[in-house]
């Protein structure tokens, strides 16, 4: 055998050894990218989590930026390598061996991808399913309605404290489903808030109304909308959701935190969509309670209409989501 021939055959258990290691590297570095807690990593752009379901969030950034930086040291990697070692030599210019297919390397471009587009999908279904998962009796119940170009918050709530009132809802959540409107609070007479583009609130100067949350309890906002797709969004929940006229969606977050925090539309919705701003204070329970009972003495008392009336077949869809 030519020594070439026995200097090829000596580097293929070499390589396939490093094509093996390297294959299993890549697995558990994004298997593994998703393992840890939200402090172990910088946020990478993201702002500080301010509710119980937000780190989850995060924690999916910043593992699909870790198998994202994997996957680049890789490929980066194997093309240093080749322009390093294989480039052409001065002393020999002879044509290097020529190869149509290597079926490891195929494999190893192939599977490689699916598994990790495997673990991203597993991963981000996981979280999804969690975040939206809505729990029986919330302790409240806020219907953020969207329009153009401000927002209406419905605070369903008993504020009174008499059962006997609100026993009826009226005909301005007739647009939200009987799959929700069976777990409002009993008695929940409720009050509200609506803002102006031009409104700012008093403590900070932002612009847009203001939404109040109570620490350290459970918050669920039920999504409506009066006339075309808005997308409700408080950038350090980490989490934004559509606003769509005949459609109602919902999800639950936690405050961990008091301070007022900036909130937006997400969805271009017109020509004056820069404008839907808001704000989100985040306070004590028992000044959420103390606010609520202010904006009763202000005679904000009952509800904004919801938005547009759901279709039969909308309907029909959500009577099984809780």
């Amino acid at each position: 055998m030519s020594p070439n021939g026995s200097d090829r055959s000596s580097r293929r258990p070499m390589r396939r050894k490093l094509l093996q290691v390297l294959t299993a590297g890549v697995v558990l570095a994004t298997a593994s990218g998703c393992s840890y807690t939200w402090e172990d990593f910088p946020r990478l752009g993201m702002p500080t989590p301010v509710t119980e379901e937000a780190p989850r969030i995060l924690s999916l950034w910043q593992g699909s930026w870790a198998a994202a930086l994997v996957t680049g040291v890789l490929v980066w990697g194997l093309i240093l390598w080749s322009v390093f070692f294989h480039r052409r030599s001065r002393t020999k210019v002879e044509v290097p061996p020529q190869t149509r297919y290597n079926m490891p390397i195929e494999a190893l471009y192939t599977v490689v991808p699916l598994i990790i587009v495997s673990v991203l999908f597993y991963f981000t279904a996981r979280d999804e399913s969690k975040l939206l998962a809505l729990e029986d009796k919330p302790a409240h119940t806020i219907n953020v309605v969207g329009f153009q170009w401000s927002w209406g918050f419905n605070y369903v709530e008993n504020v009174d404290g008499d059962a006997a009132t609100g026993a009826k809802l009226p005909k301005e959540l007739d647009a939200i489903p009987n799959s929700y409107r069976d777990q409002f609070p009993a008695g929940a007479e409720g009050v509200y808030a609506v803002g102006t583009p031009g409104e700012r609130n008093p403590q900070n100067g932002n612009p847009g109304p203001t939404l109040w949350l109570p620490k350290g309890e459970k918050v669920r906002f039920v999504l409506t909308s009066r006339d075309v797709i808005h997308s409700f969004w408080v950038v350090p929940f980490l989490m934004k959701q559509d606003v769509i006229p005949g459609h109602t969606n919902a999800f639950e977050v936690t405050p961990t935190r008091e301070g007022t925090f900036m909130g937006k539309c997400a969805e271009l919705c017109g020509v004056d969509h820069s404008r839907m701003l808001f704000n989100v204070k985040v306070v004590s329970p028992e000044r959420y309670q103390q606010h609520l009972k202010e904006l009763a003495e202000k005679g904000q008392t009952g509800y904004i209409p919801a938005g547009i009336a759901q279709t039969d077949p909308a309907r029909n869809a959500e009577t099984n989501k809780l």
